[in-house]
């Protein structure tokens, strides 16, 4: 009996050993969420009318691998986000249209496993450093909840404890803001608490911004936090740190040094000239830590350009934030959902390649089960397909049939092939069809296949359906969607 145990004991210690050198050998994670930034804003995508310097980013891309094909589940923030994070279409949640304000409550259920759950379990650390804007259960002082993009009434309780933020969904540390610098609360979080928590508290009116607290400043506060945990590493474990910086969203606010450098009389192309020096520092923080060779670093956006870009201005002088694509941010059309993507995976992935594979922001999770050779359970990921055979020159595989796209009014597409179906009219007009479009030989969406490809309408409608009725996309039982009935068809004419 004894000598068993001891046989127990020394087989546990054993087991214990692998994992922890299986977890020791795991590529750390870097993955770099831009905000509202077209596919045409990164020169390297965009050679012909990209006139904004990005060369860090277009150096991650000639180190790494550029997906020509990449597209977030929504084209706009707060769903976008939610679906990077759990591998589950946004509109299977109870946000069925728009996004959450900075008060909001918690979007993400505290069962549903997100990627940085998933990690942590595999033996990684895992942090969140920027804008999270997915809500949080933020404490009231009086039972009554803030509510509104600038509330009227703030009833806060600065120095509690928030519930159902990032470290409660897989993340062991969390640093950054609620939700976007263009609305309230303007004050960073640490872990569960607001940093400046005491001093809110004893400020009187209707308090929405921290002490000494810059929106100028937020875009560098968050890069040089993740340049200092990334310092922290030791090596011995590896990290999974999601970085969802404030630019170049609203408001857009590129510092004196970065004011006039684009040479384009736009302060969104400065702004986005300072986010890809931002971008820089990170990618030359983790070589200089020693974790280049075997650090996988993702950069992407979590929906296309918004407006307050100016497109007309840029547009005169040769640059085209959405390249050849039509429409941007909130839009159902190409420009609001697909984004740049690119990975620099030095151990993995052969310098100066390109995919022009179809994935979707969801993927990360399946993608990360997949690296590390573990199975997801059924209820997790259930819209998420590995891309991690594309490293390596290997086509996809799975069952899913096509990709999802949704709008901020909740519009649907479909996309499945060269072929994408669009369940919103032309114009508003009674008699006006839905939209086909072929994107091998119309990229641009201009030329409307609806009425002569009838049989292709019924195909992937049939396919939207049945993803939306069976809870996933992917292989697996059936499960819920979170509300009752998901509206296909939504009133009105497509946002361009």
């Amino acid at each position: 009996m004894k000598n068993r145990k001891t046989l127990l004991i020394l087989l546990s210690i054993f087991c214990s050993s692998i994992v922890a050198l299986q977890a020791a050998k795991a590529p750390n994670i870097i993955y770099i969420l831009a905000d509202d930034l077209g596919y045409g804003d990164i020169q390297a995508l965009n050679p012909e009318h990209g006139k904004i310097p990005t060369p860090h980013i277009d150096q991650l891309a000639a180190d790494g691998m550029i997906f020509s094909d990449a597209h977030t589940s929504s084209s706009v923030c707060t769903p976008s986000r939610y679906s990077i994070l759990t591998g589950r279409y946004n509109w299977r949640s109870t946000l069925q249209a728009g996004v959450t304000w900075g008060f909001d409550a918690a979007l993400i259920k505290e069962d549903r496993l997100t990627v940085a759950g998933f990690l942590r379990e595999q033996g990684y650390t895992t942090a969140c450093i920027g804008k999270w804007h997915i809500g949080m259960d933020i404490p009231s002082k009086n039972g009554k909840p803030t509510v509104g993009r600038v509330p009227k009434e703030v009833n806060v309780d600065w120095t509690g404890a928030i519930k159902n933020g990032p470290v409660d969904v897989g993340f062991d540390y969390y640093w950054g803001l609620s939700a976007s610098l263009d609305m309230a609360p303007y004050a960073y979080i640490e872990n569960r608490h607001f940093i400046k928590g005491e001093a809110l508290s004893k400020m009187t009116g209707r308090v929405l911004s921290a002490p000494g607290f810059s929106k100028e400043a937020a875009l560098g506060d968050i890069c040089d936090k993740t340049v200092e945990f990334i310092s922290e590493q030791s090596g011995d474990k590896p990290f999974f740190i999601y970085v969802p910086l404030t630019s170049p969203h609203t408001p857009i606010l590129p510092t004196e040094a970065w004011r006039g450098k684009s040479g384009l009389n736009s302060v969104f192309a400065d702004f986005v000239m300072q986010t890809d020096a931002e971008v820089g520092k990170i990618i030359d923080a983790v070589d200089a830590a020693g974790f280049g060779e075997n650090t996988i670093i993702i950069f992407t956006a979590d929906n296309g350009v918004s407006g307050a870009s100016k497109q007309g201005d840029l547009k005169k002088q040769g640059h085209l934030s959405s390249a050849q694509y039509r429409g941007m941010k909130k839009s159902i059309y190409e420009g609001g959902h697909r984004v740049p993507f690119i990975v620099r995976w030095p151990a993995g992935i052969e310098a100066g390649s390109r995919s022009d594979e179809t994935i979707c922001l969801t993927d990360l999770m399946a993608t990360c089960a997949d690296l590390l050779t573990v199975e997801l359970p059924d209820t997790a990921g259930e819209d998420s397909v590995s891309f991690f055979p594309v490293f390596s020159g290997e086509p996809i595989q799975s069952t899913r049939k096509g990709i999802v796209h949704h709008s901020y009014q909740g519009e649907f597409a479909y996309r499945s092939g060269k072929w994408k179906l669009l369940l919103t009219k032309v114009d508003s007009k009674k008699n006006s069809t839905d939209q086909l479009y072929n994107l091998e030989e119309d990229p641009s969406e201009k030329r409307n296949l609806h009425a002569t490809h009838p049989e292709v309408v019924q195909r992937l409608l049939a396919e939207l359906k049945s993803d939306v009725e069976r809870g996933r996309s992917t292989a697996g039982p059936n499960l819920k969607n979170d509300v009752a009935e998901v509206k296909l068809w939504k009133n009105g004419k497509a946002i361009w």
